[in-house]
């Protein structure tokens, strides 16, 4: 079969291409823009791609369209998909039939954390020699590749295939189908990593984001597994609505019955209902990761594996790409590159530096470098906590090119330890006149952000 993939290159969609080129289709497909880590990926697979949405792409004839929800009516190849009658489906209906069917499906579901919880229990079942499937919104270091399709045909007669396990996003399926994207995926074990308010530019408040996942809980089924985050009141909300599966909490506090940690974020104790069940040792940073590293442990126990072998996993996992990646050093300045882009998830990256470095002061300092990229905070939702985000920093810089509200003023509350820029360009000035040696630059995006980290290394070292 052919397909042709229309927003090829988003992480989603970019994971769903690798996964039909190893089942054996001919893919592909077309994007607006194209940046790493997705457009190499891709080109090292031998995926054709065109630039743009030309209508003439229909030349291409392919046995189906997928469309990505990046895609909206007045796109001029969506059109003439339209006006020629030709067969089209979305991306997560496309993977729930021709993927996902007959599988133990594992999503990974939650407003924070999704991709590198995801990566790490695939890791788990890798490590204990159960060759999954999955797809990763990013590039986990332990595999080199968002997807794969995994073990197919189980070792002995009758067996199973192996477990996919699958970032599972609440964002819209496609323009044609508001739902969201993870109720396609029908899961026997879910994680429920935590639940705050985002994308409002399809949600009007949390409680229609509760909808959502409760959607989700309603697809898993009896003999299925729940892995939620006991800290999260959004989370208890959504199992109130009615739960029909097996729950694990993790995060618990005291004698609740569930995972914890015991310990600093790398290096603590694994105790399941109070009794230690394992340690994990590693080099991520931050309590975030720390409770991820439960809820993958939580999920990986209900496909078969130890506790204690799930911990061991995790020793070895080397984290996804644009997770606190270390892309230079130049003039003694480190600078990193984060996928951060909602407050608590830009908070919780700092805050995991700021605890390795030592207390704000003190310690050596961080330059935060961030953009408001992703449509909720375009269109300035949640721009009265970015000092919240911001505030474990010694400086910020925020590129606000593109925002129709006023950054200067958001940031008003942090004083001189916060400035603006317009441009890429002036926001580097910026920061090179700012850094001195020790220094670490944290940049933050859900996109390319105009390559400012090559920008800044390359300026640093002039």
């Amino acid at each position: 079969m052919h397909l042709h993939i229309l927003g090829i290159c988003g992480t989603f969609m970019g994971g769903l291409a690798a996964l039909a080129r190893e089942a054996g289709h001919r893919v592909t497909g077309c994007d607006a823009n194209v940046y790493p880590p997705m457009s190499e990926q891709l080109r090292a697979l031998g995926i054709e791609l065109v630039e743009g949405y030309g209508g003439d792409q229909l030349t291409l004839a392919p046995d189906l369209f997928v469309v990505g929800n990046v895609v909206s009516r007045g796109n001029a190849l969506m059109e003439a998909i339209l006006d020629a009658g030709a067969r089209y489906t979305s991306g997560p209906q496309w993977l729930a039939e021709h993927v996902l069917h007959g599988r133990h499906v594992m999503a990974v579901a939650g407003t924070h954390g999704k991709t590198t919880t995801t990566a790490m229990l695939a890791w788990i079942l890798e490590a204990a020699g159960q060759q999954p499937g999955f797809l990763v919104g990013g590039v986990p270091c332990n595999f080199g590749v968002s997807a794969r399709l995994g073990r197919l045909h189980a070792a002995r007669p009758g067996g199973q295939s192996a477990p996919f396990v699958i970032e599972a996003d609440e964002y819209d399926t496609a323009f044609f189908d508001k739902r969201s994207k993870f109720v396609h995926y029908r899961p026997r074990t879910a994680v429920l990593n935590n639940l705050e308010f985002d994308h409002a530019d399809i949600f009007a408040d949390v409680a229609a984001i509760e909808t959502q996942f409760h959607h989700l809980v309603r697809t898993v089924p009896a003999s299925g597994r729940l892995v939620v985050n006991a800290r999260e009141a959004s989370l208890a909300h959504v199992l109130e609505r009615g739960c029909w599966s097996d729950v694990a909490r993790f995060g618990v506090r005291g004698d609740v019955p569930g995972f914890r940690a015991r310990g600093e974020p790398h290096a603590f104790d694994v105790l399941k209902s109070g009794v230690q069940v394992g340690r994990v040792e590693w080099s991520l940073l931050g309590e975030h990761n720390q409770l991820n590293a439960l809820a993958a442990i939580a999920a990986a126990e209900h496909a078969g594996v130890a506790p204690t072998e799930a911990a061991r996993a995790l020793a070895r996992f080397e984290n996804v790409k644009r997770r606190m990646e270390l892309r230079g050093e130049a003039a003694g300045v480190k600078v990193y590159d984060d996928f951060a882009h909602h407050p608590s998830a830009m908070r919780t990256t700092i805050d995991g530096l700021r605890r390795k470095l030592g207390a704000l002061g003190d310690g050596p300092r961080i330059l935060a470098v961030f953009e408001p990229r992703s449509n909720t905070m375009k269109l300035g939702a949640m721009k009265a906590q970015l000092p919240w985000a911001l505030e474990e920093a010694d400086l910020s810089f925020c590129h606000s090119g593109g925002l129709g509200w006023d950054a200067r003023e958001a940031l008003a509350p942090l004083g001189e330890r916060a400035a603006v820029c317009d441009s890429i360009d002036a926001l580097v000035r910026r920061v090179v006149k700012a850094a001195r040696p020790g220094d670490h630059v944290l940049c933050m995006s859900n996109g390319g952000f105009g390559d400012v980290h090559a920008k800044l290394l390359t300026a640093l070292a002039g």
